[in-house]
């Protein structure tokens, strides 16, 4: 009898082995293949539903409400898991982006799971049947629209609540795809609300000089630590913040001191109030190289400046050397005042045209007189409600002073004003490095809109234009 008891746990002792041994760290392999039945309600799904986009399901959720009511038509989104809960720095919940490269929209999935990357893994195709279900904001005033399985009201207001174990099985469908996501790369003053749970890729970037020594979290902190990134713009920085949990894997460990990238994924503090990044792991972090430096002001010195400061309120611009053409339409820019500054203004509001097209272009800057060139200007916008109502900023250096459409334009990156900045406000341009051209170059700007399309109206501003070089 002794040695049956032996032989038992020899045997209890063996299984527990073989258990333990297909699971090291939870870390679970990924399934590769996906069941009958999930393929079977997937097909039956999209046969039966109306796919929408995720832009569309944002937009069913008006806000500022106090009741989220659920949705009651067949319709399904589907998208590709762009966070991961693998190191503990998401909590019961993922983000879906809308493509794998060159994502343009993202929605929160709040779940009762843990562990969800055993699941719903980076990059799985993922259906959402939507009948039944709630949009609304994760918490209260947050700004971050997610998909839950009901509703929970308290003293702020109404928000959507997690989906439970059988919500989670009968509304969300994974397909037997896995893409690999390609990060969108951006700088960190270009990240915006457009941008929330995108997973994106920023170049150039650093931790600030005064957290040398310090760890991903502040063991005085409660629940979640934020670390500023910056990156070297001109005669300055550029700054934004890294979040991270309390409960990440990787929260001691020390911060790199290099320069290099960051992919993650663009979330919100807790209460909403500041955008952040969040790393699914510090593999996506690789800054080994050396740290950048701001430029030395007393280097340099304006070889052109206009502030627009004798601007003749309400008048076409006809500043001396400056080319003011419509390409489309009649309207052109207009010379503007308000509250004792002057500035450039091209507005389509009520110009009757369908289209409007105009150009305002600088005078000619000799590009061989000096070195290290850089262009800065403030822009700002005012009742833009489409993307498509575009500022766009052009150099050349083959224009002969009036033949617009027959010049060779080149787009330049700058900072600009966007439907999320406030009416009215000014937007740095930052430091634009025009050194490489030699000759004569002209900077022009462009503005796309329409006095009849209600949604193309807007107003465009640009003020305080300067060149800077080093002699």
């Amino acid at each position: 009898m002794k040695t049956i008891k032996f032989l038992k746990l020899i045997m209890v002792l063996i299984a527990s082995v073989a258990i333990t041994s297909c699971v090291q760290d939870d870390d679970y392999t990924v399934p590769n293949s996906i069941g009958e039945e999930e393929n079977m309600a997937i097909e039956t799904l999209t046969a039966t539903a109306t796919e929408v986009s995720i832009a569309d399901v944002k937009a069913m959720y008006q806000g500022g409400g106090d009741f989220i009511e659920p949705v009651d038509t067949d319709i399904y989104v589907k998208g590709y898991v762009s966070s991961s809960d693998r190191t503990g720095n998401f909590f019961k919940e993922f983000f879906i982006q809308d493509s794998p490269t060159n994502p343009t929209g993202a929605l929160k999935v709040v779940l009762n799971m843990v562990d969800s990357y055993n699941k719903y893994n980076l990059g799985r195709e993922v259906y959402i049947s939507l009948k039944g279900l709630y949009i609304g904001e994760e918490r209260v005033g947050n700004g971050v629209i997610a998909i839950g399985g009901g509703t929970e009201t308290d003293q702020f207001g109404t928000t959507v609540s997690s989906l439970n174990e059988n919500q989670i099985n009968d509304y969300l469908l994974r397909s037997e795809v896995t893409a690999e996501l390609e990060p969108l790369e951006l700088s960190l003053s270009q990240i915006s609300n457009s941008h929330i749970g995108i997973l994106v890729q920023v170049n150039n970037v650093e931790f600030a000089d005064n957290l040398a020594g310090k760890r991903y979290f502040d063991p005085i902190e409660s629940f979640d630590t934020s670390r500023t990134l910056q990156t070297c713009s001109g005669f300055g920085y550029s700054q934004f913040q890294l979040e991270t949990s309390a409960f990440s894997s990787f929260k001691n460990e020390f911060l790199p001191t290099g320069n290099g990238s960051l992919t993650a994924v663009v979330s919100k503090t807790f209460d909403g109030a500041s955008l952040v990044l969040a790393l699914n792991s510090t593999d996506d972090v690789n800054m080994e190289g050396e740290r950048c430096s701001v430029l030395d002001p007393s280097d340099f010195t304006s070889i052109f400046t206009e502030d627009f400061e004798t601007a003749n309120n309400n008048t076409n611009l006809d500043f001396a050397g400056w080319t003011n053409y419509a390409e489309a339409g009649s309207w052109v820019w207009r010379e503007k005042t308000f509250d004792g500054n002057g500035y450039a203004e091209f507005s389509t509001y009520n110009s009757g045209s369908p289209s409007n097209i105009a150009w305002l272009i600088t005078p000619g800057f000799d590009m061989d007189a000096q070195d290290n060139e850089f262009l800065n200007f403030k822009a700002a916008q005012h009742h833009l409600d489409s993307p498509e109502n575009t500022l766009e900023v052009f150099v050349s250096t083959d224009y002969d002073g009036s033949d617009v459409l027959g010049a060779t334009w080149e787009s330049v990156t700058a900072n600009l004003p966007t439907q999320s900045n406030p009416w009215y406000e000014f937007v740095d341009s930052g430091l634009i490095d025009i050194s490489s051209y030699t000759g004569t170059l002209y900077v022009a700007f462009k503005v796309v809109g329409s006095g009849t399309d209600t949604t193309l109206d807007g107003a465009y501003q640009i003020d305080d234009l300067s060149v800077i070089a080093t002699n």
